[in-house]
């Protein structure tokens, strides 16, 4: 029997989960070990009715490069003014130095596989295909910093959309979410607040 995870354990992760940037390329795990957290996660992290929406595509060394080159060529022309570039540049440097990125994607395909099947419950799909691959994130990114990496979280999409899918020859229906970069930390995160519990949490006892 596998040894029991405590609340404690796993909360303590929860919390130390943070975000991290400027990232290196100098991490402590291989490719093929963020691989296998990658398929760990994907392969247990909950979806609505089972419906397993959820796609990953992970990208290494200079894949990870070409993606970041990309993502500032469709930025920089979205931004001409060389003086509102400047932040927007910092922040592509920043990405492309890290060591890798997740992608995140909803596999539209599914997500209208499981309103055909289940119709008095189709509005409620694509929503909960949403909720499944926050939770999946969350999963890879908590994952990874518990090995002592650090990461940050980016929405480039719907920009970036046209471009990956072609570059890495991906499915039509698979619909970007979100990007996980990952890599070395290279100095401490900054602190976090939180509003007060009692104004975020009630609790009722009969």
């Amino acid at each position: 029997m596998a040894n029991k995870l405590s609340a404690s354990t796993f909360l303590e992760y929860v919390k130390n989960r943070r975000t991290y940037y400027p990232l290196s390329k100098d991490i402590s795990l291989s490719a093929d070990q963020i691989d296998d957290i990658v398929k760990v996660a994907v392969q247990n992290v909950p979806s609505s009715y089972n419906s397993q929406s959820n796609r990953v595509v992970v990208l290494h060394g200079a894949d990870h490069d070409k993606l970041w080159d990309i993502t500032s060529e469709i930025l920089r022309a979205a931004v001409p003014d060389d003086e509102q570039w400047k932040s927007s540049a910092q922040r592509m440097d920043w990405f492309k130095g890290a060591a890798g990125t997740i992608l995140f994607f909803i596999d539209q395909d599914a997500v209208r596989g499981m309103q055909d099947r289940f119709p008095a419950f189709a509005d409620g799909f694509p929503a909960w295909a949403s909720q499944s691959t926050a939770m999946l994130q969350f999963a890879l990114w908590t994952a990874l910093e518990a090995d002592g990496l650090g990461a940050n979280l980016q929405h480039y999409n719907p920009l970036i959309d046209k471009r990956v899918a072609a570059e890495w020859n991906l499915p039509a229906t698979w619909q970007l979410n979100a990007q996980l970069v990952f890599g070395g930390r290279t100095g401490e995160t900054y602190p976090k607040e939180s509003k007060p519990v009692e104004e975020t949490v009630k609790s009722f006892r009969s």
